[in-house]
């Protein structure tokens, strides 16, 4: 049996599709798991030893669409569901399964506040997609795989951070689910514990203004390090202090202790730490305002006169953190 799974974006959705690729695997030993998403998420799949053929695009499904078809699949998996993985459907003759998105419950949830989604993990809906091939959850979590140019020695780090240290992901893609700076800090001082910060190249200047509050036992190595070199380091920290973002999937993944932290987004949406380590936990504001603003993060609180993240002092974020 030949199948290929499709997901386009971005980093963090791609990590939680990674238990479909296991289960097939495991349930199916003599499938061939062919993957589509975008190049520039490559790595995040590129070591995954149970993906037989990653494919990839830069824009438009017309770059890989002959060599698809070509492949004759078996059954299609679409765990991205729009108009881009659409085509890829119509342009194989093969059964498929489509992940159903509930964009209006999201809306309704974002406009009305009405909650009208499921109870339900978003990687427990990716894995209802393969019932009808006879392939069922296993309960396990989130997968990620590293290559060995992707590993951090420790004693490249600073002499501070060699013996271990707090990792705390101040990158997000939305401003709406990025932990103020000034509070970052503050939570640093609190903590008293080494801490690298990670992020891409857009959180250096935050970083830097981390590090100048906080004082010489933070690590600014926002922009330091690929993707995949940053999950390296957070496999090494003892625990993780993240937003809603990719790095906070993939430190689920890798069975840490995670410390979540949400402002515009909110876990009902099926997007929490997909069975992180023991000790976990999830933190949101208590305010007066009504949550979410967006499904994406990307609207900035829009009451001037209230900002949804002063319900979340940094002394509880710290004691999380400390928390046995």
């Amino acid at each position: 049996m030949k199948v290929l799974i499709v997901r386009f974006s971005s980093i963090g959705d791609i990590v939680l599709t990674t238990p479909v690729i296991r289960v097939l695997r495991e349930q199916l030993p003599s499938v061939e798991i062919h993957y589509l998403t975008k190049a520039k998420y490559r790595d995040v799949l590129a070591y995954h030893p149970s993906i037989d053929r990653l494919w990839t695009i830069d824009k438009d499904v017309v770059e890989v669409g002959a060599a698809l078809q070509a492949e004759a699949f078996d059954h299609v998996v679409d765990l991205h569901a729009n108009f881009r993985s659409s085509r890829v459907r119509s342009l194989l003759d093969a059964p498929a399964t489509t992940f159903r998105k509930l964009s209006l419950q999201k809306w309704l949830f974002t406009t009305f506040h009405w909650n009208l989604l499921p109870d339900l993990h978003v990687v427990d809906r990716y894995l209802s997609t393969l019932e009808g091939i006879g392939v069922r959850a296993d309960d396990q979590g989130l997968d990620y795989f590293l290559g060995p140019d992707d590993v951090v020695a420790a004693q490249g780090l600073p002499e501070g951070f060699r013996a271990g240290f707090v990792a705390i992901v101040i990158g997000g893609q939305h401003p709406g689910k990025l932990y103020p700076t000034d509070r970052t800090a503050e939570v640093c001082r609190l903590i008293g514990l080494p801490v690298i910060l990670l992020g891409g190249p857009e959180d250096q200047g935050r970083g830097d203004q981390i590090v100048e509050a906080a004082g010489a036992s933070v690590y600014n190595a926002c922009g330091r390090y690929s993707f995949n070199q940053s999950v390296s380091l957070l496999q090494q920290s003892s625990v993780v202090v993240t937003n809603d973002t990719g790095l906070m999937h993939a430190a689920a993944a890798l069975k840490k202790r995670v410390i979540s932290i949400w402002g515009a987004t909110v876990p009902e949406f099926g997007m929490s730490p997909y069975r992180p380590g023991i000790g976990s936990q999830i933190l949101e504001p208590s305010c007066e305002c009504r949550r979410p603003y967006s499904k994406l993060g990307n609207k900035v609180f829009y009451k001037p006169a209230y900002n949804c993240w002063d319900g979340l002092e940094p002394a509880v974020v710290a004691a999380a953190v400390l928390a046995d």
